[in-house]
């Protein structure tokens, strides 16, 4: 049976990355902005990639480059290397994900991002999921999955069957996306969403009228986005989207 996503996830939006905004010392994915988005009482949307000793890290880029004092790809540095690796823009490390666990302890929803790291959206996948699922342990609180990879998803759905789980999509333009047009077509049309068991899609916010989107939304799945940074935005988006993903301003709580 295919868990549905709980209804918190539709109610307060979720802060992308967390609430950052590094103007104030809370870059993206860091525990600043997750305590941030806490207090305004905001779900939470994280990033996962793995260490060189397999522990789940919230870290979005595949490199260290842009986001923290450290060159190369994340993959090759170990854990507690990486700990000690300051986040630009703040004054603290990146964190793992027991500890962001630990930080969110249910008090708002949280929607976990599973970075692909096949490299082509293929089945070269396994110890991030591992690591993902062996942080996930006794949490109680609110929470989901999530990946542009199929297989990534396929994979929660084994290793952690009753948490709900989800598909990001896009239109995969050519320009945007570095894979061959085969892939680039077969993610476009989202095949692959009762394969896995999902019970919703996050999907590219100026692609939402995709025929797609409607047909799975009537077929029941709930519908996300990403990533509005507007007011507007988010207006336009909320006519198909039941919850957005949003930074660079402070979304309105409904209701």
């Amino acid at each position: 049976m295919t868990p549905r996503l709980p209804d918190a996830f539709l109610c307060a939006p979720l802060a992308h990355r967390a609430l950052h905004d590094v103007t104030d010392g809370r870059p993206e994915n860091s525990r600043a902005a997750i305590r941030a988005a806490i207090e305004h009482g905001y779900g939470i949307e994280i990033d996962v990639q793995l260490s060189a000793d397999d522990q789940a890290m919230v870290f979005h880029d595949y490199a260290l480059d842009r986001l923290a004092d450290g060159t190369g790809p994340i993959r090759v540095v170990p854990a507690g290397t990486l700990a000690q690796t300051p986040l630009k823009g703040g004054d603290e490390g990146i964190p793992t994900l027991p500890e962001v666990l630990q930080l969110v302890a249910g008090k708002v929803p949280l929607l976990i991002e599973i970075k692909d790291q096949d490299g082509a959206m293929g089945d070269a996948i396994g110890p991030l999921e591992q690591a993902t699922t062996q942080a996930l342990a006794g949490y109680a609180g609110p929470v989901a999955l999530m990946s542009f990879n199929p297989h990534s998803v396929a994979r929660m759905a084994e290793l952690c069957p009753d948490i709900p789980r989800g598909i990001v999509t896009s239109a995969y333009s050519a320009e945007d996306w570095p894979l061959n047009q085969t892939t680039r077509d077969h993610l476009r049309d989202i095949p692959d969403f009762d394969r896995v068991g999902a019970s919703f899609i996050s999907h590219e916010v100026a692609d939402l009228t995709r025929s797609r989107v409607a047909d799975l939304k009537t077929q029941g799945a709930k519908i996300l986005c990403w990533t509005v940074k507007s007011p507007s935005d988010e207006a336009q988006a909320r006519e198909v989207a039941q919850n957005i993903t949003f930074e660079g301003y402070l979304a309105p709580h409904p209701g």
